[in-house]
């Protein structure tokens, strides 16, 4: 059975971002997709210090939840990372994260796979933190897929949210593209379509 992985950002456990993320969750599992979600928590989340020992060694070289994700990534079809916004932005663990995940994983691991951003907040600053969410998956061949408005719920209280009829229905339409993309990328294995293959990735810079 596919299986999406979905990441509260939020320290809070069952808050506003959690409520949105299981609104994408129930409809997911409606739809025979099977879900998990990661609580980050509270615990401090630690940064990527630019060692370069994943480089070498395929993990980050601080073993903790970011390692753990990874080496379990085969398992799912893609993951829905969920943040409150901050400042106009997603919050620090959330970064700290998708930094460490993103830099350490091969990206084998990844590409193909799904990826979305589901942001809340009180009442600006979502379509920011949606946005640089985003640039983890669209920079590693993830397929990003779009819902009827931003993926963003509006409340101070999960109260609130439940009652943001718009934000869960957006909710539930970017539950209802995911298993769709999922669906459509069986159907193209079966019959025969075949994955892409890409060039070595050439870096380069503005001095050369």
């Amino acid at each position: 059975m596919a299986k999406i992985l979905l990441i509260n950002g939020s320290p809070n456990q069952n808050g506003c971002t959690f409520t949105a993320l299981e609104e994408v969750a129930k409809k997911l599992n409606e739809l025979n997709v099977e879900t998990e979600i990661l609580q980050l928590g509270k615990k401090p989340m630690q940064d990527c210090i630019a060692c370069w020992q994943c480089m070498k060694t395929g993990k980050c070289a601080f073993n903790d939840v970011v390692n753990e994700t990874a080496a379990r990534f085969d398992e799912f079809d893609g993951m829905v990372v969920g943040s409150p916004v901050y400042y106009g932005g997603p919050t620090s663990r959330v970064q700290s994260f998708l930094d460490r995940f993103f830099f350490s994983t091969p990206k084998s691991k990844v590409a193909g796979k799904i990826g979305a951003a589901v942001v809340s907040c009180r009442r600006g600053g979502a379509t920011a933190a949606f946005e640089r969410i985003n640039k983890f998956f669209q920079m590693t061949n993830m397929i990003v897929p779009g819902s009827q408005y931003w993926n963003q719920v509006h409340g101070f209280t999960p109260d609130d949210v439940r009652k943001d009829i718009e934000g869960l229905q957006t909710m539930r339409t970017l539950a209802q593209n995911i298993a769709w993309l999922i669906q459509n990328k069986e159907a193209g294995k079966n019959a025969g379509v075949k994955f892409p293959e890409y060039e070595e990735f050439t870096p380069t810079h503005f001095i050369r």
